[in-house]
């Protein structure tokens, strides 16, 4: 009996953690930081209270921080790996990212970055550590347990480096004087794949789940905005004030401006004495800012961000989920757009939307960025088009563009798999084409898979399942197979675990017993389910629907004005596939592969035929 009992438990447990895989378990910090800030000598020195929470079931015998500021230094990795890429050629000429190149390699002492710590202890216990360049190992005194929490407390001082990529000081383009991301000792994230201590070489970010109480020390004339709620807004004034407010600023040359960032994986601040303040309140639960500098010129474009902004959020969240928190700020600075919790940074107003939609494939559903861009880049960027579609009233396939670029890509025979770790492509061309523009392509050939509507529903069951959480291509994967039933894992390993193309083509047409036989060819390496649409000279149509087998399912209806015939299966290993209609050969006026062109085939010139009688 206590052997029936015991098998029982253990089916038990296992169901439970099958269910519950979305709650898979993550780390958690608290992050309280109180900066002093020189702007004459562009240094600030820090103090840092990390609390960790391990709860991993592994015992932890060291920690890694990213030290971001310290690859803006002659000869580190990003200056060797910028440089290389100065001497590869891809379509576009030089493949060196244009504000990079050769930039770090000239930066003068006081233009450098760098972050430097001066004592680090845990629970009150000096730690032994080292740095090797961007990364921060710490060796513990004292293991971390499973489910436990320890303090760390930082002292550390940093030197704002001249902008170049992301963050820095004195933008030339914008004059901003503080892009601050990047800026702090953050902690490296530690998951089911263990530890991801990755140097800060090119691209993308990853951080622990937590909540940020950041106080900045500041010369008072400069004005602030980015990830947090501002919690002394009435001393601090510049529009942040309670409506009718009067602002009392303490004395001295200098203001402390704190904000409260709550669930967030990363903090960014911008700073400026003559940036332009607007805000708008969306809702009672939520505040739109903007901060800028402009010419009369260029201030109704920075303006309209707000207006765009307030008319697309109903869609946004409609088709995407819900933004979590009470404000979002849309702030000049970096060096073109990049995104951040709460906040973005934009060189020029062009990019707010893509950005704005980070919020969500990055801020709210925290995919490891360097291992999988392209549910970041991709979803984003999809999201972008969908949305200035919707904002413009454009009814024309608004990732027409996307495909373009997928194609271009695969044209120019520099494709890698998208699973390609972000910092090891080998031409920042290829990796912008693959992650972006066959990102995108892949949520929305995912509409021609499983129907538009299913997809839909897809993404708005991925955000309901891992808000707040770091999910991976197999997570999102599972939700749409869920939601669409039916089997999906084969279009995640041909089109991001390789670079196998579709094509499909039309082979022949004849006439056989009265009925009009067309045969299909797969051309291409990776299998598709077919929409074959057939127009007759009368202006009626038809559309032959055949699944494929992997698939073990079939996608709805998308268009109920057209019969549609659905056919068994075509398997994936077969080359050919025959469909017949009733109606003459001489009746037929188009035949056509994917009329939607959802369907990311390489060479459509063999997808229709139109006969001319």
């Amino acid at each position: 009996m206590k052997r029936i009992l015991f098998s029982l438990l253990i089916v038990i447990l296992f169901a439970s953690l099958a269910n519950a895989q979305p709650d898979r378990w993550q780390q958690r910090v608290k992050y309280v930081m109180n900066i002093d800030m020189n702007v004459q000598t562009n240094r600030f020195t820090g103090k840092q209270q990390l609390e960790y929470w391990n709860n991993s079931p592994d015992t932890l015998t060291r920690v890694f921080y990213h030290l971001y500021f310290n690859a803006f230094q002659p000869g580190s990795m990003m200056d060797v790996r910028s440089r290389r890429q100065g001497t590869m050629q891809s379509g576009r000429g030089a493949d060196w990212d244009a504000r990079v190149k050769d930039r770090i390699l000239n930066l003068k002492p006081d233009e450098i970055g760098y972050q430097k710590i001066l004592s680090l202890k845990m629970n009150g216990v000096p730690q032994e550590y080292k740095v090797d360049e961007t990364i921060l190992e710490v060796k513990l005194s004292k293991p971390i347990l499973p489910k436990s929490k320890v303090v760390f407390n930082m002292d550390f001082e940093a030197q704002v480096p001249l902008q170049i990529r992301r963050s820095g000081r004195d933008n030339p383009s914008t004059k901003v004087r503080y892009s601050m991301s990047q800026w702090y000792p953050k902690i490296s994230e530690y998951d089911y794949e263990g530890w991801h201590p990755t140097p800060y070489v090119a691209r993308e970010f990853y951080g622990v789940w937590g909540d940020f109480d950041v106080s900045i020390n500041i010369d008072k004339s400069y004005i602030l905005g980015g990830t947090g709620y501002l919690q002394n807004a009435n001393q601090i004034g510049y529009g942040y004030e309670d409506a009718g407010a009067k602002v009392k600023r303490p004395a001295g040359d200098k203001l402390t401006w704190r904000f409260i960032a709550p669930n967030v994986h990363d903090f960014m601040w911008a700073a400026d004495p003559e940036f332009i303040h607007k805000s708008v309140k969306v809702r009672d639960s939520l505040t739109f800012h903007l901060l800028y500098k402009a010419t009369n010129a260029t201030a109704a474009s920075w303006e309209d961000i707000l207006t765009n902004a307030q008319k697309a959020l109903p869609y946004i969240e409609k088709t995407f989920g819900p933004y979590p928190y009470k404000q979002y700020s849309f702030i000049h600075g970096g060096d073109g757009g990049m995104e951040y919790p709460m906040a973005t940074l934009l060189s020029t107003p062009g990019a707010w939307l893509h950005e704005w939609m980070h919020c969500w494939y990055y801020g709210i559903l925290g995919s490891n960025e360097s291992l999988y861009p392209w549910m970041d880049e991709g979803f984003a960027s999809y999201a972008d088009d969908r949305v200035m579609a919707f904002l413009n009233n454009d009814k024309n396939f608004p990732y027409a563009d996307a495909f373009r670029s997928y194609f271009s890509l695969v044209k120019g025979g520099k494709e890698e798999p998208l699973t390609t770790h972000a910092d090891h492509y080998n031409l920042n061309s290829a990796y912008s084409a693959a992650v972006y523009s066959k990102g995108e392509v892949f949520v929305e050939q995912l509409g021609y898979i499983a129907g538009a509507a299913v997809r839909d529903k897809i993404l708005l069951e991925y955000y309901r399942l891992w808000k707040f959480k770091h999910p991976n291509g197999a997570d999102f994967i599972r939700v749409a197979e869920k939601v669409s039933d039916m089997k999906l894992d084969w279009y995640k390993e041909y089109w991001i675990n390789s670079t196998k193309t579709i094509d499909y083509g039309i082979d022949s047409l004849w006439q056989e017993d009265g009925k009009t036989k067309i045969r299909l060819k797969r051309i291409g390496l990776m299998p598709m389910p077919i929409d074959l649409q057939l127009t007759f000279k009368d202006g009626s149509k038809e559309l032959h629907y055949i699944p494929m087998n992997l698939m073990y399912g079939a996608k709805p209806v998308e268009d109920a004005s057209i019969p549609r015939t659905v056919y068994e299966p075509w398997r994936w290993t077969s080359e050919t596939y025959t469909i017949t209609t009733d109606k003459k050969f001489t009746e037929l006026s188009i035949v056509e592969i994917d009329p939607s062109q959802r369907m990311a085939d390489v060479d459509r010139k063999n997808n229709k035929i139109e006969l001319k009688w």
